[in-house]
């Protein structure tokens, strides 16, 4: 990767654009990255399903579990494969379709001001060295270019609806904003908090 252009697009990476994606409201920052994880067939890695539902694209007979999401209209900004490879279904400007219903700190409708990324995995599985070491890769790019005041899983701003990324998510191993660095202008300086500390408001 080499950076984000104007629009939101990550260089260097592969781009699969997504109908599933519309405008932010007018003068909405983004603020907040969304974590969750993703399978296709559930369980099952490396195959094509998840840039087919993202696409509107799932072949409902090709699995029993595609035809109880074929009518689903889901995105998100970006996937991370098991083998660290980033995709990219949504400019960063714009909505992607992947928090639902969702509240953050009292804000309701998260995919106004979030970025969602997808890492490809499930809850009972941990996820690979590749995969942090992208994540944090992104998480950095997103962080220079963005007020990002948070970055939280979806099952923090669904619980009860959603479980992911899931318990064998390693939140120690990822880097997070530093609001007040960010206010004081050093975009570069960034923390690795502890459990629990996830979720962060001014």
């Amino acid at each position: 990767m080499t950076g984000l252009d104007a629009e939101g697009w990550l260089t260097g990476i592969r781009h699969i654009p997504s109908p599933n994606q519309d405008d932010r409201p007018a003068g909405m920052a983004v603020e907040l990255v969304v974590l969750h994880n993703i399978s296709l067939p559930p369980g099952q890695f490396g195959g094509a399903g998840i840039e087919e539902l993202f696409g509107n694209r799932l072949d409902p007979t090709e699995h029993p579990y595609y035809a109880t999401i074929k009518d689903l209209r889901v995105s998100a900004h970006f996937l991370i494969r098991r083998d660290g490879e980033i995709i990219q279904f949504v400019a960063c400007g714009r909505r992607a379709w992947h928090a639902g219903l969702s509240s953050w700190h009292g804000r309701e409708r998260c995919n106004d001001f979030a970025i969602g990324i997808e890492l490809e995995g499930t809850d009972e599985v941990p996820f690979t060295d590749a995969q942090y070491e992208r994540l944090n890769e992104l998480l950095g790019e997103l962080y220079a270019r963005y007020p990002i005041a948070g970055a939280t899983g979806h099952s923090d701003i669904a619980p009860g609806r959603k479980t992911d990324p899931g318990p064998c998510f390693d939140w120690t191993r990822i880097l997070f904003p530093d609001r007040h660095s960010r206010a004081g202008g050093n975009r570069e300086e960034l923390r690795r908090p502890g459990p629990g500390s996830r979720n962060r408001s001014a």
